[in-house]
């Protein structure tokens, strides 16, 4: 029989039926992943790959036994980072975020059920902890209209006839980001609605063996990215046309190329564009004997966010000694704040024992000392002594968690700023420093 409506060429023929993260051989998979290109690089690396079927049973195991630990019957999930963690199944990521289309139902007995796009139903059909797809969790206005609350009492009774199957007598629901009109349906079924947020951001907050290789692996292919623009930028600034978005779009490429997903912010400035920080990358044309400042913000290899900052002087002339002044005093802020990294230590104690960063820099220093990280940046958050509120953060943290430990550094009404940030396991007897990619040598005054 021909099969030409199926291309089913192998990523790596040499490697038989299954690639090393345990993922069938074939391009046309339904789950997405890394490239070829990706594994050759990990390869070439010396990189171990995750167990993705390991990986997916740890994240199920993992908000399973938090619902149980907290009484819930189930926790039902809408956004796309919590279905994306509790199944591994994607479908139009950015998209479902504002138009919330899917939902995931995780039953205290581990039952799990996925409410996808009707024409799809197979998304999800690669992960077998998935027990069930149904249709209709799609409870926004664009799509329902005047109906929304007709559909949200269906959608919700499916909820309840699940839950009284799979957690009978249990009317204790966490739920995530619900609309308003699923909401009220909810609660007209009678549960008692308890925060889903919590749930999963503590769920997502400590990584399995095999998340942190994944992550190990989507820093390498990040990194690769981040160096294909970084060359770019110093083979083309200064031709009087080279702009900030052109920067900017090479990491977009080279991590699409890589099996990334999508970057969240498009935080690159250049020259004076970077003072004050958070004016996203536009069409200014780029300088020669300037900095450039970037935060990826990026969604990469298997989902994995690697969200790591630099700054680079560009140009054949030497940097100001303010700017040396202002790197190397970043690089100092982020080194001895990660020295405080280790199991046991709590997290409000991180902020009583920041590094303090020079008078002139306060005013516009960064809104966290480090974040939590994993599918994207996730909890906890690690205030500044000023802006931390007594009690939201009192934990402590644990092997597995990673933060990215945050320095911006730059006067008010100056003409650059300094953006730094790696990315820190938390081991079991203290941290290590995912990230490789180095510091600016002429900054640095080296």
């Amino acid at each position: 029989m021909n099969r030409h409506f199926r291309d089913t060429r192998k990523i790596d023929p040499a490697r038989g039926a299954r690639l090393g993260d345990n993922t069938p051989n074939e391009a046309d998979r339904i789950e997405i992943g890394p490239t070829r290109l990706a594994y050759e690089e990990w390869a070439a690396a010396g990189l171990e790959l995750p167990d993705l079927q390991a990986m997916r049973r740890y994240r199920w195991a993992r908000l399973t036994q938090h619902i149980v630990d907290r009484d819930y019957a189930g926790l039902l999930m809408f956004d796309p980072l919590n279905i994306r963690y509790a199944t591994d199944s994607t479908n139009m990521q950015l998209w479902n975020a504002h138009n919330p289309f899917r939902a995931v139902l995780l039953c205290a007995d581990g039952h799990m059920v996925m409410w996808d796009y009707k024409n799809a139903p197979f998304l999800s059909s690669f992960n077998p902890l998935v027990a069930e797809v149904r249709s209709g969790a799609d409870l926004f206005y664009f799509d329902r209209g005047d109906k929304v609350d007709v559909a949200a009492d269906v959608f919700a009774n499916d909820v309840r006839t699940i839950l009284a199957e799979h957690a009978p007598g249990n009317t204790r629901l966490a739920v995530d980001k619900p609309m308003i009109h699923g909401l009220r349906a909810l609660e007209a079924q009678g549960f008692t609605v308890m925060e889903g947020e919590e749930v999963t951001e503590k769920a997502r907050s400590v990584k399995g063996p095999d998340e942190i290789r994944a992550m190990r692996c989507a820093s390498h292919a990040c990194e690769r990215a981040v160096r294909a623009m970084e060359d770019f930028a110093r083979a083309n600034v200064g031709d009087g046309k080279t702009c900030e978005d052109d920067i900017w779009a090479v990491l977009h490429a080279e991590n699409i190329r890589r099996g990334g997903e999508w970057i969240e912010t498009r935080l690159l400035a250049s020259g004076p564009r970077s003072n004050p920080w958070f004016q996203e990358c536009g069409p200014r044309v780029c300088q020669r004997n300037e900095i450039i400042s970037f935060d990826t913000d990026l969604i990469g290899s298997y989902g994995i966010c690697v969200d790591i900052s630099r700054s680079w002087w560009i140009g054949d002339g030497a940097p100001r000694p303010d700017m040396i002044h202002a790197m190397r005093h970043g690089v100092e802020h982020i080194r001895t704040n990660m020295e405080m990294l280790k199991p046991g230590v709590n997290i409000e104690e991180l902020s009583r024992s920041t590094h303090v960063l020079d008078e002139k820099y306060q005013a516009q220093k960064y809104g966290c000392l480090m974040h939590g990280v994993g599918l994207c940046d996730e909890w906890p958050l690690v205030a500044y002594p000023e802006k931390m509120v007594e009690g939201a953060f009192d934990y402590v943290l644990e092997p597995g968690m990673v933060l990215c430990v945050e320095a911006l550094v730059g006067e008010v009404g100056g003409d650059f700023s300094i953006k730094l940030e790696d990315q820190v396991l938390i081991t079991e007897d203290g941290f290590e420093n995912l990230t490789r990619y180095p510091f600016d040598a002429a900054l640095m005054g080296d």
